[in-house]
């Protein structure tokens, strides 16, 4: 369990269990105090919730997990793109006198873009969490694989124009490089994990 939607997941599939006298979710683990409560009745529980039971051995050949791990990363573009893109269209078009260097714009950019992105997966998980749980998820969600992403989309950028400046040649580029870097990070995290606060 990797957030407190997985958490919520496991609390209300182990409640349905007849038999179960206490029990403690968390993060990461599962406390479970039951009499007269068979294995199989326990694990189908879990499993039904979508978790697995034990260690899972650890592949890059999961369809599903590339399937939903891309799930990931695309909401996690799109959030990172409203602040990283704003930012970089705001000194090139508004304030274009402005005297910031390149790198102080990308700075801004991309802690712009990683304040949109948090703000996005907020809202998004407000459908199945409290505002605070959400926040806090979407702070706590991979912080890496958005600093990856916003390297890359700036790297390209500068790469490609020679400064921070958007065109249509260069958006494109720098989605596809903001995707791509960290999809498989996101995929690894995920079948590591096992589930997904999506």
């Amino acid at each position: 369990m990797s957030c407190q939607g997985c958490v919520s997941n496991l609390t209300n599939a182990l409640e349905q269990v007849e038999g179960i006298r206490k029990l403690e979710v968390e993060v990461g683990s599962a406390v479970i105090e039951h009499e007269g409560v068979s294995t199989d009745a326990l694990e189908t529980a879990i499993t039904g919730a979508g978790f697995s039971i034990g260690e899972p051995v650890f592949h890059w050949r999961d369809g599903s997990v590339w399937k939903q791990s891309a799930h990931n990363t695309k909401w996690c573009l799109i959030g990172c793109s409203i602040g990283d893109l704003g930012t970089i269209a705001y000194f090139q078009f508004v304030w274009t006198d402005s005297g910031w260097s390149t790198m102080a714009i990308m700075m801004l950019a991309i802690m712009n873009g990683l304040l949109t992105s948090i703000a996005l997966e907020t809202v998004i998980l407000l459908k199945q969490l409290p505002f605070q749980d959400a926040l806090r998820t979407a702070m706590g969600m991979s912080l890496i694989s958005m600093i990856a992403m916003e390297a890359a989309m700036n790297i390209t950028d500068v790469l490609l124009t020679g400064g921070a400046m958007l065109s249509l040649q260069v958006i494109i580029p720098m989605w596809i490089a903001g995707f791509l870097t960290p999809w498989p990070y996101n995929y690894w995290r995920l079948k590591k994990y096992g589930i997904s606060c999506h």
